[in-house]
């Protein structure tokens, strides 16, 4: 007779966590490295090459995606009842989806590559922090996260003739979520997302320094600029102390 029982499943528990954050990381780098290939043969290739990749390949990985998102929703309709061939249908899904959502956004407007870029690593970590760490550290540095990318944008394009009035009403919006968020918690009404016994102040924080950079972004584009950075290094600050405590 084994001396504990329950080994076996507390392994269990302790690698599930682990499985999810190297599923994240590696979908990541799958990602990145799709939007590598449409920089290299789409932005940087040959004016005849992009022709047709604007014409052609880019519908082309439109279509698959399309395909393939469809393929995915529907086997995990019909899957619903098996937990693991439904997660891995979902998982094709989002695969679908992000093929062909990538490939639209890039058609559309070729800068959205750079931005695509960007976000994917900062999905991809973020979705790592939500396997491995507690829930008010993994929602308070999600909080932190979509600013940084946030301020980026207003960085970018507050100032553009043509998208700039669009990104003014998406910063107001955005501090009406994130007012949102924070009252949400103070009621506990996020369920999942955080426990009852977790520690409040994190997300608080998160909230309130996100929602005054995004409100000193509205008025100058300088501002944005040193809040990103004041921003990251609250983020690096916010991973560092929760890693040391997670240990």
């Amino acid at each position: 007779m084994p001396k504990n029982p329950n080994s076996k499943s507390k392994q269990t528990k302790l690698d599930e966590p682990m499985t999810g954050a190297m599923k994240f990381f590696l979908a990541g780098c799958v990602a990145e490295l799709y939007l590598l290939i449409l920089r290299r043969y789409y932005i940087q290739g040959p004016d005849v090459v992009k022709i047709l990749w604007y014409d052609r390949y880019l519908w082309v990985l439109l279509g698959v995606g399309a395909a393939i998102l469809l393929v995915g929703a529907v086997c995990g309709f019909l899957l619903r009842a098996d937990k693991k061939k439904r997660a891995a249908a979902w998982w094709v899904a989002a695969a679908g989806a992000f093929l062909g959502a990538a490939a639209g956004l890039v058609r559309w407007n070729a800068s959205t590559l750079t931005l695509l870029t960007v976000v994917v690593p900062a999905v991809m970590i973020l979705g790592v922090l939500w396997s491995l760490y507690d829930r008010e550290c993994a929602l308070s540095l999600t909080i932190l996260g979509t600013s940084l990318i946030a301020l980026w944008i207003c960085r970018k394009q507050l100032s553009s003739m043509y998208l700039g009035t669009y990104v003014k009403i998406f910063a107001v919006v955005y501090i009406l979520a994130l007012i949102a968020v924070a009252l949400l918690t103070k009621q506990g009404k996020l369920g999942k997302l955080l426990p009852a016994k977790a520690d409040l102040l994190p997300v608080y924080v998160a909230c309130g320094l996100s929602a005054a950079a995004m409100l000193g972004a509205l008025f100058n584009t300088t501002v944005a600029y040193y809040a990103m950075w004041a921003l990251a290094i609250v983020v690096f600050g916010l991973a560092v102390y929760y890693t040391v405590k997670q240990l």
